[in-house]
């Protein structure tokens, strides 16, 4: 007759070995975690249960114009020289020897300003130019001299003068230090890039209408 521990040992042996049948025929269950979201996710493998992924960081680089049209001239064109001094001043700062993702950068800043930039009718016009004159990232000079004919492409729009791209330095102060740069600082009076009428003031008198500045 079985003893008692006999009959606990027995038991414990066929329970033992009925979960090692089950676990051979179900195999373990597998969680994913989505990249993206951080979410888990799926029995049977990515495979059977993978999802659409929510759009990539870059996703919006390309697109339309977002901002309405800009009615204020002199808000418009205080804007217009402060980014063009911005962008002249990044691209000669740009490395000389880029690598590609700080190309990809310097390609998505120039695309998402034109859907962001504050002045939509401005901005319409900036992504033609981007069309007809792709950025060009493969250095600083490439990218400063790109900049500087898509500059003149406005200007050459609104009947001024061509700006001489091979001075830029000596226009941009980039604060490079150990590149030349003109010995003295250009004034916004006398800076040949800063080409657009600056509406608060009287064209003929110089002198401060109501709303500018004295």
């Amino acid at each position: 007759m079985c003893t008692r521990f006999t009959r606990a040992w027995f038991f414990i042996v066929i329970a033992l070995f009925l979960l090692g049948s089950l676990a051979l025929l179900h195999a373990p269950s597998r969680i994913y975690m989505d990249q993206w979201t951080g979410d888990l996710f799926g029995e049977g493998g990515v495979e059977k249960d993978v999802r659409v992924h929510p759009d990539r960081p870059d996703a919006g680089v390309q697109g339309g114009v977002i901002m309405s049209k800009l009615g204020n001239a002199t808000a418009k064109a205080e804007l217009g020289r402060a980014t063009w001094k911005l962008l002249h001043t990044m691209t000669l700062r740009y490395p000389e020897n880029p690598t590609q993702d700080e190309r990809d950068a310097l390609w998505n800043y120039f695309h998402l300003m034109s859907r962001l930039y504050p002045c939509g009718e401005c901005a319409a016009e900036f992504q033609l130019l981007l069309q007809k004159y792709p950025p060009q990232t493969s250095s600083r000079r490439a990218a400063a001299t790109w900049l500087c004919v898509v500059h003149n492409e406005v200007n050459a729009r609104l009947g001024k003068p061509e700006f001489d791209c091979a001075h830029l330095d000596e226009t941009y102060d980039c604060g490079c230090g150990d590149e030349p740069i003109s010995s003295s600082p250009t004034t916004a009076q006398d800076n040949p890039m800063d080409l657009e009428r600056d509406p608060s003031r009287d064209e003929i008198t110089g002198a401060g209408l109501i709303n500018g500045r004295r």
